[in-house]
């Protein structure tokens, strides 16, 4: 439970409402445990059935890099909407608008499960920056530094 006591978890129907993501891109199944305004830490199983893995490679299916820093993106969307405690509407979107030190370190592949941690180190008004990795089997198979911008449209 976060100090607030609310429930620090979310399962994909509470996901759902804090991303405007559906399938094929919907890259977050749950979230572990989140405390506003700090961190956030969420799974993404990865399954053969992926769309991804018709063509990224057939013969061996790797998940592709930009797609793992989009599932990271995804949760950083969702630690934003807990900490302003708001959600999604029609009148804004929250863009990723930027990536330092990207690092690939272990291919994903079909049957692992990612964990996605991110940390939020600073934010300026609609500007927030973000610490964040992505773990299979406790072993860092994506790091990086994020930015996110909430825009009205």
């Amino acid at each position: 439970m976060s100090q607030d006591n609310q429930i620090s978890s979310l399962d994909i129907h509470q996901v759902m409402k804090h991303l405007p993501h559906r399938y094929p891109f919907l890259m977050v199944d749950k979230v572990t445990d989140f405390k506003s305004g700090e961190y956030l830490n969420a799974i993404k199983n990865i399954t053969v059935n992926e769309p991804c893995f018709v063509g990224h490679f057939p013969h061996r299916p790797v998940m592709p890099g930009v797609l793992i820093l989009e599932a990271l993106a995804q949760a950083t969307g969702i630690l934003a909407f807990k900490t302003l405690n708001e959600l999604p509407d029609e009148k804004s979107l929250y863009y990723f608008v930027g990536i330092d030190s990207a690092r690939f370190k272990k291919p994903v592949e079909p049957g692992d499960q990612v964990i996605l941690k991110v940390k939020l180190l600073k934010r300026k008004r609609s500007m927030w920056k973000f610490d964040a990795q992505a773990l299979v089997e406790g072993k860092v198979v994506c790091s990086a530094e994020l930015m996110c911008s909430k825009q009205e449209i």
